[in-house]
């Protein structure tokens, strides 16, 4: 080869003279981060008490009454459990704390972060996902933590402005390349392992209708040709099989497959509700992203301001380096188990594997239902039940429920009490035990649950028994003469009729302590 051909040769694969810079890629993430934060601390203010309150359906400060019992001491469980909640789970604490985070998520956002910011913000939302049980048992709480942690290191420790003098670490933007290609990684393991549909190209025909929560969109994307739902798999599998492997490629090559995966992340963000989840995988994601490339589509302004505050040309303190590689040397060690896992037939999704969820495992929808079954929950003021009577629904935020109501719109926002139903659905009451003291709650007219439904029918008296009754949903087609978005067809009985007085219902609230 010519010598004369290497400048074009580095061209080609996107090489770049000097230093690459990180300061915008920086601002972004912490930026797209903070909204994120926000989302989850939002959905806290307006769901902590009623889900894990004092009063609420899954309370606190039991759950970490028996994590103390198991551990032996609150100093065990603390250890094996972190969360600040073992000082005090009361009522105003989870709410003073939720309104915390708020406040430090919006000072994020608006551009301010230095490292003592980032951890707090850090240390509140784990202390929360750690005695949030099954409402807090998804992928993307681990996931937050992660990113989350990582931010810690990438902001200066007391500087807060939006552009530090100092570069950005090329540590951390590494470190959120390897988050990236575990997430997309674990995620198409897990479906060509998990469901024999991805592989065969059908699987997106089921997913936009049986998926947990559909958006207006759904119907629209579900009823598309099946070439149509085949080249989406064809695109997941891409973007989730092939892609990650060009986040730590030439820098041509690694800004090619960054823009496939946002793109990726933005469509499913237009097809369903999947809570913050798609949001937050954006964020490791910006950082297959230097300035070089973002410097064309950022606000000029914004370009000048990050460009200054580089000129300085103020390099790491010593201290800093070793924290650095110190760092990367714990999630190299810490990385072993996710890096095993994604090798192992027996592969497990949205696992964390210490116990401050530091580097873990992800993937999502490894298998995909055909058939969406719902409950609707009914209630009645009469007394005597029999198959005249005359029952009320209980109508759910998102949650589908009448056919003739459009699909909401919630994401990055998660109403959590939803998204548990789309699961009991999928078990039975005595799996789901839960769904039994929401029917007391119902029962009760207790304000803080029914402050998680979308109406009350009963305003006046709370009703006298509840029932739940399982049925199969269906989009309704385009044509449909009553313009319904769903039809359904009534399966069975989930949950006989309830009333105060039934003795089996206070018999099983007794035996779980509530």
């Amino acid at each position: 080869m010519d010598l004369n051909d290497l400048p074009r040769l580095r061209q080609f694969l996107g090489r770049v003279p000097g230093r690459q810079s990180y300061n915008l890629t920086r601002f972004l993430i912490l930026r797209l981060l903070g909204l994120v934060y926000l989302a989850a601390f939002a959905s806290l203010v307006g769901q902590v008490l009623p889900l894990i309150g004092e009063n609420g359906l899954l309370p606190a400060d039991r759950h970490l009454q028996r994590l103390e019992q198991s551990a032996g001491s609150t100093l065990a469980a603390f250890i094996e459990t972190p969360t600040l909640f073992f000082i005090d789970a009361g009522d105003s604490t989870l709410v003073f704390f939720a309104w915390l985070g708020v406040v430090l998520s919006l000072v994020l956002l608006a551009g301010f972060a230095n490292a003592i910011s980032m951890a707090l913000l850090w240390a509140l939302y784990m202390s929360f996902v750690h005695i949030g049980q099954l409402w807090y048992g998804y992928g993307w709480e681990i996931e937050l933590l992660e990113c989350g942690f990582l931010a810690i290191f990438l902001c200066p420790l007391l500087d807060g402005r939006p552009f530090s003098p100092r570069p950005t670490p090329l540590t951390l933007i590494l470190l959120y390349r390897w988050l990236a290609f575990r997430i997309m990684l674990g995620a198409g393991l897990i479906k060509i392992r998990g469901d024999a549909c991805w592989c065969e190209l059908s699987c997106l025909e089921f997913h936009y209708e049986t998926q947990p929560i559909p958006n207006p969109l759904s119907p629209l994307l579900h009823f598309m040709p099946a070439w149509f739902h085949a080249l989406g798999v064809l695109y997941n599998h891409l973007a989730e099989l092939i892609l990650p492997w060009f986040v730590f490629g030439p820098r041509r090559a690694r800004h090619c497959a960054g823009i496939l995966l946002v793109a990726f992340q933005l469509m499913l963000i237009l097809s369903g509700n999947l809570s913050f989840l798609n949001w937050l995988t954006l964020v490791p994601m910006l950082a297959c992203f230097d300035d070089r490339s973002l410097r064309s589509y950022l606000p000029q302004t914004l370009v000048r301001t990050a460009e200054r505050a580089a000129s300085s040309g103020m390099d790491f303190s010593r201290s800093r380096k070793i924290t650095l590689g110190l760092l990367a040397a714990l999630v190299a060690i810490l990385s072993i188990n996710p890096a095993a896992n994604l090798l192992s037939g027996q592969q497990v999704m949205n696992q964390a594997f210490d116990n401050l969820a530091l580097v873990n495992t992800y993937g999502a929808f490894g298998s995909v239902g055909k058939i969406r079954h719902e409950i609707i929950f009914e209630g009645t003021r009469e007394q005597n039940i029999n198959e005249q009577t005359q029952w009320k629904s209980y109508e759910f935020p998102c949650k589908p429920g009448d056919p003739l109501r459009m699909p909401c719109i919630s994401g990055p926002y998660q109403r959590r009490l939803d998204w548990q139903i789309w699961f009991a659905a999928m078990s039975t009451p005595q799996q789901a035990p839960w769904t039994i003291h929401f029917v007391w709650k119902l029962l009760h007219n207790d304000p803080g649950t029914l402050g998680l439904l979308a109406n009350n029918p009963f305003p006046d008296a709370p009703p006298h028994a509840i029932r739940a009754t399982l049925y199969r949903y269906e989009f309704a087609p385009f044509d449909d003469p009553e313009n319904a978005w769903w039809k359904r067809q009534e399966v069975g009985p989930w949950l006989p009729p309830l009333g105060r007085d039934d003795p089996r219902l206070g018999a099983f609230l007794d035996a779980f302590g509530w």
